[in-house]
């Protein structure tokens, strides 16, 4: 989706603009605020009726100019009827377009408009599992209401920086019918597409997949025909129409067979490719990386690449962004989106994270990568706008799931949806298996879509981990926790009173996660990991030197307030514990039969049993790093388990039931 270039971030734009860099400079993006609230068009009655269907293939064959956005020509659908018969066809298409004729399996058809929705009826119907071929054609100039989330489906304007006038579009999230007919529903993509533009010789069209012919017509006007062998979604159709130079690059990612080209339609102004062909270049190495991380370009068999137009930011339309201007990060998200979004798209808008918490993450990862130094401030500014305000789940809830600015906040669907991912990448604790998980996730969604929990299933699977709690707690849940700290050190033990404060307790009141804490020690600083299950917890950990201070998740792996942090030198009870590996886990829990005791990271000796009443009921020798106890002889209720050595002691509640 757009992303707007900010001071310091990348914000969603809910108004469309371009970022005005002029040869050499950059100056304050010109803006237009949409007034109004972009909702979906069709009914629940509409699309149960749009879903009797499945679309197959869209052909559009239209005439545009880069100075208008008027439309004319034709738009072939082809579907397929599912196990019912089909007594109506029914698509989207704006009322400002009008309709000369439609077609269907080679008959012309008698139709009704109402609201956007066009209607044909069939009597008899069309059998279960047979085929439809609609040929629509129409006319008209699109709206200009402003009403979508960014610009209209269809733009016409002119670079304040460069002059270069651009006709394009931009149907996120419900704007495709704005100016094209079809069907608009996530879950259901288009097997191919094409997409031929006829327009004035001085025109480039830039389109989805590859340019297999231009054709030169007897009225002087050239036929652009794009066509994409990919399953694709409709709002990520589109086009580009302006006076464009070519610009050319290759990567050569790991796996593909050939070079794959990343075509740049450039404005046709002498300045403007080298401003950006820097940025432009950088688009190579990005597509390597992410190759590497999330699988093979999904589109390598046709291509990558960008055109050009007058907006504050970008567009992720498969194979082919529309952006306008290059920006490392900006250019990165764009082109994480074709694995995150166009390959795998959200199964509804309340998973919309799943696009763009995925493809702001890329940001970081291509910084991490490409740019290291340059990481720290990425995440510092991300986790700024994500804990500005308590409030807001990542994923949307369902009352706001046609809402544009819900479905698109900056800071829940993009900034804590990447956030979110560093989480969680943290809680793995493991690049290969996180990477490998997200390698998974692209290859069983691949062409389709995916909702959360179908993503969280997949990181269930590759971790082993219950990932419930996680889930709940940072993507259904709100709000970020507070760790206040008391410590104090008494020879040899540190001893911590680490108490977590929710910000929206009432929705989340516990955030069951790891945490470091940064020792800066007089023999030198150090880095442990705790995990906090409640929300007051007590650690003790054996340490070399004197400590002098105790920084709180100084690497930002967690969305956290860092709170008082007081040295306490009446803190002097704990039990000791190597806090080197506290990251005790315990199954299941409860327990009726056996408890199975892993993640200790060190060799205990003894595992004990404590009851309520403090006394212990049972005391075994521990066969190594991995235990399991029986727990079915002791009575229903809560007890305290306590294993360790010689050094390291640590304790764990759990319930025998």
């Amino acid at each position: 989706m757009l992303k707007k270039f900010t001071t310091g971030l990348f914000l969603l734009a809910v108004v469309w603009a371009e970022q005005a860099v002029a040869q050499g400079s950059q100056a304050c993006a010109h803006v237009r605020t949409k007034p109004n609230l972009r909702t979906a068009l069709a009914t629940a009655n509409q699309q149960k009726l749009m879903n009797k269907y499945d679309i197959n293939f869209y052909k559009l064959d239209v005439a545009l100019e880069r100075t208008s956005t008027y439309i004319a020509g034709n738009a072939i659908i082809q579907a397929r009827t599912k196990t019912a018969p089909l007594d109506t066809f029914a698509f989207e298409l704006h009322q400002n377009l009008t309709i000369d004729s439609i077609i269907i399996n080679g008959a012309k058809r008698t139709f009704t408009r109402q609201a956007g929705m066009t209607y044909v009826r069939f009597l008899p119907a069309l059998p279960a599992n047979s085929p439809l071929n609609a040929t629509v054609f129409y006319k008209g100039t699109p709206p200009t209401a402003g009403s979508a989330a960014i610009g209209e489906g269809m733009s016409s304007a002119t670079s304040p920086s460069w002059g270069n006038r651009v006709t394009w579009s931009l149907s996120q999230p419900f704007s495709a019918y704005e100016w094209f007919p079809c069907k608009q529903v996530l879950t259901d993509k288009a097997d191919s597409v094409e997409v031929w533009v006829t327009t004035s010789a001085s025109n480039k069209v830039g389109s989805n997949g590859i340019l297999k012919q231009t054709t030169t017509l007897p009225s002087g006007k050239k036929r652009y025909e794009w066509k994409s062998r990919y399953p694709i979604d409709y709002y990520l159709i589109s086009v580009a129409v302006a006076e464009y130079n070519e610009y050319t690059i290759y990567a050569n990612p790991v796996g593909a067979p050939n070079p794959i080209p990343i075509v740049n339609y450039i404005y046709n102004n002498p300045g403007t490719l080298p401003q950006f062909q820097a940025e432009i270049n950088n688009t190579a190495p990005m597509l390597v990386k992410f190759s590497e991380l999330y699988g093979l370009y999904p589109f390598h068999k046709e291509k990558y690449g960008h055109s050009m137009a007058p907006l504050s930011g970008g567009m992720e339309h498969q194979t082919m962004t529309t952006q306008g201007f290059f920006e490392f990060t900006l250019t990165a998200h764009e082109l994480a989106h074709q694995w995150f979004g166009d390959n795998v798209t959200c199964g509804s808008w309340r998973d919309i994270w799943l696009n763009e918490g995925f493809a702001s993450y890329s940001e970081y990862i291509a910084l991490e990568h490409l740019r290291p130094t340059q990481k720290r401030t990425w995440m510092d500014d991300t986790h700024a706008s994500v804990l500005s305000s308590p409030n807001g789940s990542v994923h949307v809830p369902a009352a706001d799931s046609m809402n544009v600015n819900r479905i698109f906040s900056s800071r829940l669907t993009y900034n804590k949806g990447a956030a979110v991912l560093h989480m969680l990448r943290f809680e793995m604790n493991n690049d290969s298996l996180f990477f490998a998980a997200l390698r998974t996730y692209q290859q069983l969604f691949k062409d389709g879509t995916a909702k959360t929990e179908d993503f969280k299933q997949v990181m269930e699977n590759a971790s082993g981990k219950n990932l419930t709690p996680f889930f709940n707690q940072w993507v259904y849940g709100e709000g970020y926790p507070t760790f206040d700290l008391v410590w104090n050190q008494t020879g040899k033990y540190l001893l911590i009173n680490s108490i977590q404060n929710s910000s929206v307790g009432g929705i989340t009141p516990l955030f069951e996660t790891d945490v470091e804490f940064k020792l800066v020690r007089s023999i030198g600083d150090t880095i442990v990991k705790v995990r906090q299950d409640e929300l007051n917890e007590f650690f003790s950990l054996k340490v070399g030197g004197t400590v002098s201070s105790i920084e709180i998740d100084p690497n930002q792996w967690i969305l956290n307030m860092d709170g008082v942090i007081t040295q306490d030198a009446n803190l002097v009870n704990g039990t000791p514990s190597e806090l080197a590996s506290p990251k005790i886990t315990l199954y299941p829990n409860p327990s009726s039969a056996f408890l199975t005791i892993t993640d200790l990271g060190f060799r205990p000796q003894f595992i004990q049993v404590y009851d309520a009443a403090g006394r212990c009921v049972k005391n075994v020798k521990a066969s190594g790093f991995d235990s399991k106890i029986k727990v079915s002889d002791l009575a229903d209720g809560f007890y305290l388990l306590k294993v360790g050595n010689a050094d390291n002691v640590i304790t764990k509640p759990f319930q025998k039931q």
